[in-house]
């Protein structure tokens, strides 16, 4: 079997790309930040990403959402991406990992 059609495989990998994406004003990436909500991946390798922003206006409002578009459908296996940019629950720095934390200077 081809483990990049795994989509435990393929989650793991798409995590890991999500964490090469920054939000240009927090210099942490937006895995950490919990900006990410969930992914979903279907066998046939479509994802679906569900994420927010730090606040509805978020400068990157625009160009985040397609960055993760882009890297998540570079991932192998990934057939097709869509991102859903939703803002519910609202961003709160208590999303964030303890290692974004501590980056942060926040413990």
């Amino acid at each position: 079997m081809d483990t990049t059609l795994n989509p435990l495989v393929i989650e793991a990998n798409i995590i890991e790309a999500l964490q090469t994406v920054f939000d240009p004003e927090i210099p942490v990436n937006i895995w950490e930040i919990g900006l990410i909500y969930g992914i979903k991946v279907d066998p046939s390798g479509v994802v679906g990403v569900r994420m927010t922003l730090t606040s509805p206006n978020c400068p990157s409002a625009a160009e985040l959402p397609q960055e993760v578009e882009r890297k998540v459908k570079a991932v192998g296996g990934v057939t097709a991406a869509t991102v859903e940019l939703t803002f519910e629950p609202p961003w709160e720095p208590s999303m964030m990992s303890e290692a974004a934390k501590l980056q942060m200077n926040m413990l």
